[in-house]
C-alpha cells in the first residue's frame, strides 16, 4: 500500500511539474507574440508616417527626385516584409527605410526653406519620437525572446519543448553591423 501511495505521489509530482513547464512555455509564447504586435503597431506608425514627410519635402527638394523616390520603394518593401513574418526580412527592410530616411534627413541640410517649414519639423520630431518608440518595443521583444529561449533551452525545459514543439526564438535586431563598428580616428 505504502509503495503504490509513493508511485503515485512520483507520478503526480512529475505530472504536475510537466504541466507547470508546459504552461510556463505558453505564457513565454503569449508574450513574445504580444511583444511583436507592439513592435507591429510602431513600425506601421512609421510606415504611416514616412508618406506625410515625403509629400512635404517634395516641394523643396525638386533635385531630390530619386531619394524621395528611393524611400517609397524602401517603404512599400518594408510593410511588405512586414506580412511576410520573417524577422530577418523585415529587419532588412526596415534597415535600409531607415537608412534612407538618414540620407532625406542629411540631404535636407541643403534646403533652408525646407528646414524652416514648421511641418517638416514636426515630422521629423514625429519621427524621431517613433523610432525611440520602436527601439522600447525591440528592447522589450528581445527581452521576453530571451526568457522564453532560457525556458526552451534549459534543462528540464528543453525535454519538455521539444514534446510540444516549442523552438527558439529569434532576435529582433535593428542595427545596421556596419554603424556598429567603432571608426578609426587618426590625428
Amino acid at each position: 500500500m505504502i509503495t503504490v501511495i509513493i508511485i503515485v505521489g512520483i507520478a503526480l509530482t512529475i505530472a504536475i511539474s510537466l504541466i507547470l513547464l508546459y504552461n510556463g512555455m505558453v505564457n513565454g509564447k503569449n508574450m513574445v507574440d504580444e511583444a511583436w504586435s507592439g513592435i507591429g503597431v510602431q513600425l506601421k506608425r512609421r510606415h504611416d508616417l514616412i508618406p506625410s514627410l515625403v509629400s512635404a519635402v517634395k516641394g523643396y527638394m525638386t533635385h531630390e527626385q530619386d531619394t524621395l523616390t528611393k524611400i517609397a520603394e524602401l517603404r512599400a518593401q518594408a510593410v511588405s516584409a512586414s506580412s511576410s513574418g520573417s524577422l530577418s526580412s523585415i529587419a532588412n527592410a526596415e534597415n535600409q527605410l531607415m537608412g534612407a530616411l538618414r540620407s532625406l534627413f542629411a540631404v535636407s541640410e541643403n534646403y533652408p526653406d525646407l528646414r524652416a517649414s514648421e511641418n517638416f519639423m514636426q515630422l521629423q520630431e514625429q519621427l524621431a519620437l517613433l523610432e525611440d518608440e520602436i527601439q522600447l518595443s525591440r528592447r522589450y521583444y528581445n527581452g521576453t525572446a530571451r526568457d522564453q529561449n532560457n525556458r526552451v533551452l534549459q534543462f528540464p525545459g528543453n525535454l519538455v519543448a521539444r514534446a510540444f514543439g516549442f523552438g527558439k526564438i529569434e532576435y529582433f535586431e535593428l542595427a545596421d553591423p556596419a554603424e556598429a563598428t567603432v571608426p578609426e580616428v587618426r590625428f
